[in-house]
């Protein structure tokens, strides 16, 4: 894993530009990051580029041996272009347009923006495509699919429905406007429909839907509009990519055709509790463990180019992160065989709106910071993974056998956060409890798309997967008739891709797949507590219950025990062809009752679990095991006398790390 580091020349004196890189280089950092917000100083004035500056920069790192990530400056527009040209700027759900002064603030439909953005991105192309130094390209900066009102916006989202929808009619049946006299009659009578002007309880959840999967869109064809500007003009070794949020909400990174891979942004640390009570100060690890398994399954490449140096200046409470906490991450990473880390930023500034924000260094641009130690930590620690590097290491057989994918959509994240049903429900949080799950196990897993291939996986696991079509059904019963093992929830196959609840039983497409039929939900009050047993074993719940009637009652895994449909199924299973479909049909807050029945799924299927408690995760990567540890306990690692300890003990403390190889 390459290491690299974001620096800002146009944020300091021009006489320490050389000391700033030289120092980078000393500290075996390998890539250095520029550019991504610097446009006022490449066009000071519509036409007039100066880009002396920036190839200064890039010899400087020739010079000490250092590779250049160039971003191009779409994140943040010049103030000359917005005050030529305000209609640039995107407008809010109240109709006022945005203004200079931060970033990401321009309409993405806008075509004279677009064309702005055109002119700067083939100036950088034409000048750096084949420059050495220069190894990549980052479009844009942690890019957004902002709601945006402007009339720009409105009129390319019509368009996008004419392209969709086809007639006004077929609009009409999927948006269900029968529903409060909500009818149109032509695509030019829609406006873009304003949860917050029309009532959160009352907007219509299918134009809703149709809006955020339209601002996706526009976020992906801005990204791939970049990318097919510089393709025609850069070196095919320079790669294309761009830094989404570790777990966005609004963009979908796979909604972008044309970019080599896609990386990510992490901040684990945001003054949260996280785990025990050093927590606070290790960071939470599920931000990273979503985007490992989101942006780099199996075979495929990725890296986080944007890593929390230390404390921020803009979380709820910002405190100093424990000494090596920022190691434990890098390791975290390294194990999740990302090919690269960066890390956002070299210096810490002493003005403007992030001055509070920590850096590599501290304000004298000289001294480490305890993340610049850790970092410097790492970069030697990695020269001892590269001497003990062995190409010919084989994942072993039980971590192949143990193989899971859970099946992720933007669109059920859409449609259930606008109808949670219950203050309790948060579909992430949901998601990610079942990924932690398999995670504990020490089962590799992947985050994966309803149009990737299941049978690669001996596991599928799909939470919460609200929107079905009769395709999505027939896939998921021929990946069981081959021995596949899948495991669904509550809240899967309810309504069609509309968002429209089918018209029959509740769940009843998913009926054949779990032998069983649902009566319908419930919920209780936050305070209360719902029993289900489990041969003897009492669980509680609160969140959610689907009650359940199956087939069969030898295929009953779990009962409710109170309220007044105790003796209803919680967790059924069913066996179709060679493999299992599992039904679990309630929501726990401590996770144990799905955990268990996790495990009972593996067990069944001769599969190996692990146990790992929370926070500690087991990584192989490359012949190397690494272990890393966010909770507050110490813990005992299990590894064979044979096995060769290359980095740390046998217990992981804390913020701690162990890296082994077996013999």
């Amino acid at each position: 894993m390459s290491i690299g580091i974001y620096y800002y020349p146009e944020h300091w004196n021009h006489s320490e530009w050389e000391r700033d890189i030289k120092n980078i280089s000393e500290l075996g950092f390998e890539f250095i990051h520029l550019a991504e917000f610097a446009w006022i100083n490449m066009e000071p004035q519509e036409g007039i580029y100066t880009f002396e500056w920036l190839d200064e920069v890039i010899n400087l790192a020739a010079k000490y041996k250092l590779k250049v990530i160039l971003g191009t400056p779409t994140a943040i527009s010049p103030v000359w272009m917005g005050i030529k040209h305000p209609e640039i700027y995107a407008m809010g759900s109240n109709y006022l347009r945005a203004e200079h002064g931060t970033r990401a603030q321009q309409s993405l439909s806008n075509p004279i923006w677009k064309d702005f953005s055109k002119k700067i991105i083939s100036k950088l192309g034409e000048r750096y495509g084949n420059n050495t130094t220069v190894i990549g390209w980052q479009l844009d900066n942690e890019p957004e699919a902002k709601e945006d009102y402007s009339p720009s916006s409105q009129e390319a989202f019509k368009l996008w429905l004419e392209n969709k929808y086809k007639t006004i009619d077929a609009l009409n049946t999927a948006w269900g406007t029968a529903f409060w006299s909500q009818t149109y009659s032509d695509f030019n009578q829609i406006k873009i429909h304003n949860a917050n002007h029309v009532g959160w309880w009352g907007a219509n959840p299918h134009a809703l839907l149709d809006f955020k999967r339209y601002s996706a869109d526009t976020q992906a064809n801005f990204l791939d509009f970049q990318a097919n500007i510089l393709r025609s003009l850069i070196s095919k070794n320079q790669y294309i990519t761009t830094n989404y949020t570790a777990t966005t909400y609004g963009a979908d990174p796979r909604r972008t055709k044309e970019l080599d891979f896609n990386a990510f942004t992490s901040y684990p640390n945001k003054g949260q509790a996280n785990i025990g009570d050093n927590g606070f100060r290790l960071g939470d690890p599920k931000e990273i463990s979503f985007a490992l398994s989101f942006f780099k399954p199996e075979n495929t490449v990725s890296g986080i180019m944007e890593l929390q140096p230390g404390f921020v200046n803009w979380g709820n409470i910002n405190p100093l992160l424990q000494p090596g906490a920022l190691r434990m991450w890098l390791y975290h990473c390294f194990g999740g065989d990302l090919s690269f880390a960066c890390s956002y930023r070299y210096r810490q500034i002493n003005y403007s709106a992030e001055q509070y924000h920590s850096g590599i260094t501290k304000l004298d641009g000289v001294s480490l910071s305890q993340g610049g130690k850790d970092y410097k930590q790492v970069i030697n620690e990695m020269k001892i993974l590269r001497d003990a590097y062995n190409p010919k290491a084989k994942k072993p057989s039980e971590l192949v056998k143990r193989k899971t994918a859970l099946l992720w959509n933007y669109d059920n994240l859409w449609s259930m956060s606008r109808q949670g049903q219950t203050s309790q429900w948060n579909t992430l949080s949901f998601f990610q409890k079942y990924l932690e799950i398999s995670k504990s196990f020490g089962a590799p897993s992947d985050i994966i798309y309803d149009d990737d291939d299941l049978n690669d996986y001996n596991v599928v696991i799909i939470p919460a997967f609200e929107l079905v079509d009769d395709a999505t059904i027939t896939k998921w019963k021929d990946y069981v008739k081959q021995g596949g093992n899948l495991v669904l929830t509550l809240r899967t196959g309810v309504k069609d891709k509309n968002g429209h609840l089918f018209q029959s039983a509740y769940g009843e497409k998913i009926y054949p797949l779990i032998d069983a039929k649902i009566d319908y939900f419930d919920h209780l009050l936050p305070n209360m507590k719902g029993t289900i047993s489990i041969n003897n074993t009492e669980y509680y719940w609160n969140n959610w219950a689907d009650l359940v009637n199956a087939n069969k009652p030898e295929n009953v895994w779990a009962t409710y025990t109170n309220q007044f449909y105790a003796g209803k199924a919680a967790v059924v299973t069913n066996k179709i062809g060679e493999g299992t479909v599992t039904y679990i049909g309630v929501d726990t807050d401590d996770a144990q009752l799905e955990k268990d029945i996790l495990r009972k799924v593996y067990s069944n299927a001769n599969i190996s679990t692990e146990n790992y408690p929370e926070g500690v995760y087991v990584q192989w990567r490359d012949g190397f095991w690494v272990a890393v540890n966010y909770s507050s306990n110490n813990y005992q690692l299990e590894i064979p006398k044979k096995a060769k300890i290359l980095i740390g003990t046998d217990i992981v403390k804390p913020g701690g790390v162990t890296v082994w190889v077996e013999k």
